[in-house]
């Protein structure tokens, strides 16, 4: 079955995270981008099942690189900053969300990257 939206998330593997810590930082990034989205595309993105991946990229200045690359395509994102209580630093960037948008707006920006 293919999607005509979804919504990436990209995670930083330097950090080197455990795998809770990981989920629950791509959660925070999925919801923080579907708040900031256009509400007509968040409401077919949850009429298709809300199709997701999460993607491996090497560090922050990658991290950084892809979601200006989708900011300048006129993409949703959202960057997501822990507070540092855990695992790591405060202030540290974490991971990003693009979307909710179409498959081939966020392919566009996407394709190089690996799946996590």
């Amino acid at each position: 079955m293919t999607f005509e939206y979804k919504q990436a998330i990209l995670v930083r593997q330097d950090l080197k995270l455990p795998k809770g810590k990981m989920a629950a930082q791509a959660a925070h990034a999925s919801v923080e981008a579907t708040l900031r989205s256009d509400k007509s595309k968040v409401k077919e993105w949850r009429n298709e099942g809300m199709a997701k991946i999460v993607l491996k990229v090497a560090d922050e200045k990658e991290l950084l690189k892809y979601n200006q690359i989708a900011k300048d395509s006129g993409l949703t994102t959202a960057v997501i900053t822990d507070a540092g209580h855990t695992v790591v630093e405060p202030g540290t960037r974490t991971c990003i969300a693009i979307g909710p948008d179409t498959e081939e707006k966020i392919d566009a920006v996407i394709s190089e990257l690996k799946l996590m």
